[in-house]
């Protein structure tokens, strides 16, 4: 069977993928991001491919339309808005899932011919402040290091990221590396225990946005006990006796840590050479994000750790395209190719080149402002790419009260049903990814191709030719008209060229006669190439810039939300969630709490609990545990209205923004909390789609049909109907047992003989074996039977999922250690868990502790 080299259109990592038609999906050995590695969600890349759900036919106002009515009305209604009321009425919403073609020719468009910067993208929610954070300090957006660097580092520093499950191949580079070199340190800078905890050799466990106040201290520290690189600093650094000066007025103790802990921690960075210092959304989403990343450029700028191999600071992107969508100028306040939108010479170079009529002059709205203008009225025109920020924003609720007032909303996407696309006026169906060509840059600066492996289906087109067509319809024909996404690259690698007399990292010259249908992962400038290791920066002077930061007073509310990613899911669940083996390891959105705080609460098992702020609230499963500190919640973000009733985070979390980046606070929220009081509790399997509308509903995809955990503050008065009505079967025969001693009841509805819904409802959580329901779904298991809840094949209940990989559930793997499987390794061999992405290994190693086993060696 033939296999297309392409890339995974999740993380930033951007590895390769070997990819069939048939779904067959393979790592690629030769790709130098993860030489043959995936993640769980990479390799189930095959099962999320199939029509289901997709948006194939342009659809206007709800009814099916051909191309030339939608296009036309698009660019109709785009230009009255910019006729009536000018450019800045109308807006792009961009995505990091576009590849670099698409997202180019959107910020043409926008920014070389509407003549406006009202184009941003949901990366803004992802690295805004790193991006601000490397202007400031470098003076340009410029990401340092490489991968090998990770390899080649003697400590790692790891800040706000739980690697382990939201970049796993990079975790599993670091894991690889530690093993082979013992010596290597690893700390793990996180409020929570995380997966990714399990690798380090030191867990710092800071109050929520406590970096800063951190990185003063081991900034004042270096300064104090002479571990300055004074040579550096003098020749190639402005501004360190201020941000000095600035670190030594802060109190390291705002970080929540302990003198002894700080001490250990000053200690071994001061006497590691080759430091890395990781970081991701921990650092980025705060109300004080970009002074964050200044903390930690701080350090490496002041000993000069930075540009050398295995040394330097390192900003891991969480999308696949999130880096690519920062050179093309992507964001409301850049322009392509890292010019500056507000130097008017770098202005003239970018509109010359695109022979446009107008320029912007002033960066545009960003994320959050710009969905607040919709819901003053003033953006009378919205297109959305790719993304929906109706469930990713903060203040969800709000973000989609505003989406509905504006005039006209066209979105173009794979999926039809989606929390924006329930808003939109106009919906365009877009290829996705196995369908269409492009490029896509991932965290280390490496551009890679994806290419299509699939037909188009229906009349999706790629979103490069719907934006250009729209462009043509706006009367800008002749500078739109691409044949081929080999042609808008070579046009942005001829932008480049163009401005090659301005000083910038940008240099795209190594792609200048490269032939994009082999174009082979390829990093800009050249190849294992590191910023700054000759101490020239991108400021007028030459020189880098410390930056001084004060650590903000922290507040301490009774409770703190922290958001986040499950390891087996991506974003909102459109690509993720049709994949059974990913649905099945965390299945319902939940909140983690702190034994003490849930004893406090009266938190029983398989409570509820309702979550609010001053924006909106959520019901969420209770996952009480210890990875989480007093005080503190963490909630998973994937869950949408489309597959819960009530449980969707972003509607608590707040809209409040770094000043400087525009980015989100959505790592520390107040709430409070409060045992949600059920009259009952359901589990239901089924082999239809379900659409329940109880309070409390959380489904997902089976490999049988659907599952569905549910609760509510009011009793059925009918269970055959409440069954039938929950699990959308009218016919078919229905089999009911109640206990009226425990208020449990049972419903079983069979259609030819088939079991096609289970319904398990008790006014306590239910307890039965989810994986054993599930299986009996379309099978011929008699109504009784199934209603006990026991297969009757005597097939062993597998348990919930532990490796989503390799679909191992938990009593796999504890009869595996019962038969002498007493190691990770071990465990691996027995039933293959851990032994792809290794996303799943701290909880092998749990489930050891708990078994009461002496570990054997690795």
């Amino acid at each position: 069977m033939s296999m297309t080299r392409t890339t995974c259109p999740y993380c930033g990592v951007g590895c390769g993928v070997l990819a069939g038609a048939d779904g067959t999906i393979k790592g690629d050995p030769d790709h130098p991001a993860n030489f043959g590695r995936l993640c769980s969600k990479g390799a189930a890349l095959g099962e999320t491919i199939d029509l289901e759900g997709r948006l194939l036919h342009p659809k206007v106002n709800g009814a099916d339309a051909d191309w030339d009515t939608a296009l036309d009305l698009v660019a109709q209604k785009f230009r009255a808005a910019i006729a009536e009321h000018g450019p800045e009425s109308v807006a792009f919403y961009a995505s990091g899932q576009l590849l670099i073609e698409d997202y180019y020719v959107a910020n043409k468009l926008m920014k070389g011919f509407i003549g406006a910067a009202n184009i941003d993208t949901n990366s803004r929610l992802c690295m805004a402040s790193s991006v601000a954070g490397h202007k400031r300090a470098f003076g340009t957006d410029t990401v340092p290091g490489i991968y090998a660097d990770l390899e080649q580092a003697e400590l790692i520093v790891l800040v706000g990221s739980n690697l382990a499950w939201c970049h796993p191949v990079l975790y599993q580079r670091i894991a690889a590396a530690k093993a082979a070199r013992p010596g290597m340190h690893v700390v793990n800078i996180d409020p929570r225990r995380t997966a990714t905890t399990d690798l380090a050799d030191m867990h710092l466990q800071i109050a929520p946005d406590g970096d800063i106040a951190l990185f003063n201290g081991l900034l004042a520290h270096l300064a104090d006990t002479g571990q300055l690189d004074a040579a550096f600093t003098k020749n190639h650094v402005n501004g360190a006796p201020v941000a000095i000066d600035a670190a030594r007025a802060s109190d390291p103790s705002q970080s929540g840590l302990t003198p002894q802990e700080l001490a250990n921690f000053f200690d071994l960075w001061a006497q590691t050479k080759r430091v890395v210092t990781v970081y991701s959304q921990g650092v980025n989403q705060a109300s004080c994000g970009t002074d964050k990343v200044n903390a930690i450029l701080n350090c490496h700028l002041a000993t000069g750790r930075i540009g050398h191999p295995g040394a330097g600071p390192f900003s891991v992107t969480g999308q696949p395209n999130a880096m690519g969508g920062r050179e093309v100028g992507g964001l409301a306040n850049m322009l392509a190719n890292h010019l500056e939108l507000d130097n008017a010479d770098h202005r003239q170079v970018v509109q010359e080149f695109w022979d446009s009529p107008t320029i912007c002059t002033k960066p545009g709205l960003k994320a959050v402002d710009l969905f607040e203008a919709c819901a003053k009225g003033k953006i009378k025109a919205l297109w959305v790419m790719s993304t929906n920020p109706a469930a990713s924003l903060p203040d969800s609720d709000g973000v989609s009260a505003a989406i509905a007032k504006v005039p006209f909303v066209v979105t173009s996407d794979i999926m039809e049903k989606t929390d924006t696309n329930d808003l939109a006026h106009v919906l365009l169906p877009a290829t996705g990814w196995g369908e269409k060509d492009g490029t896509v840059t991932n965290s280390e600066r490496r551009i890679s191709r994806q290419r299509a492996f699939l037909p188009a289906p229906g009349s999706t087109r790629p979103d490069w030719k719907i934006l250009s067509e729209v462009a043509a319809r706006m009367g800008f024909g002749d500078a739109f008209d691409y044949q081929k996404p080999a042609d808008i690259f070579a046009e942005y690698v001829a932008l480049d060229k163009a401005a090659s007399h301005i000083a910038r990292d940008l240099d795209l010259s190594i792609f200048a006669d490269a032939d994009y249908a082999r174009l082979i992962p390829t990093q800009w400038p050249r190849d294992d190439h590191r910023f700054f290791a000759n101490g020239r920066f991108f400021h007028p002077d030459g020189k880098a810039r410390m930056i001084a930061v004060t650590a903000p007073i922290l507040a301490k509310p009774r409770f703190t939300l922290n958001t986040g990613r499950n390891r087996d899911q991506w974003h909102t669940m459109t690509r993720t969630g049709k994949s059974a083996r990913l649905c099945a390891h965390l299945a319902e959105p939940y909140v983690e709490v702190n034994p003490i705080d849930a004893a406090e609460l009266g938190v029983t098992p398989g409570a509820l609990m309702t979550v609010e702020s001053i924006y909106g609230r959520a019901i969420l499963r209770a996952l009480v545990t210890s990875r989480v500190a007093q005080g503190q919640l963490f909630a998973p973000m994937h869950w949408t209205r489309q597959c819960t009733t009530s449980g969707t985070v972003n509607s608590i979390t707040t809209p409040r923004v770094d000043p400087f980046s525009g980015q989100p606070a959505l790592k520390s929220n107040a709430v409070t909390v409060q045992v949600y009081e059920a009259k009952w509790y359901g589990f239901l399997a089924c082999i239809n789609e379900p659409d329940p509308q109880t309070p409390y509903a959380a489904i997902a995809r089976t490999q049988t049909g659907w599952q569905v955990e549910l609760a509510s503050a009011k009793t059925p008065s009918d269970w055959e109907t409440e069954a039938r009505h929950l699990s959308g079967q009218a016919g078919g025969d229905a089999s009911i047992q109640t206990d009226p001693a425990t208020g449990n009841t049972r419903v079983a509805i069979t259609q030819n003989g088939q079991i096609t819904a289970l319904l398990f409802a008790a006014p306590i959580p239910v307890v039965v074996s989810r994986t054993t329901i599930v299986d009996m779904i379309g099978t011929e298991t008699p109504p009784l039977a199934a209603l006990a809840g026991r297969s009757p094949s005597g097939r062993p209940d597998v348990g919930a999922t532990i490796c989503a990989c390799f679909n191992v559930g938990r009593n796999t793997l504890l009869a595996a250690v019962e038969n002498g499987a007493h190691s990770v390794a071990a465990l691996g061999e027995t039933t293959c868990a851990g032994t792809n992405c290794g996303a799943c290994k701290p909880e092998l190693t749990a489930l050891l502790a708990q078994a009461h086993l002496p570990m054997a060696a690795e």
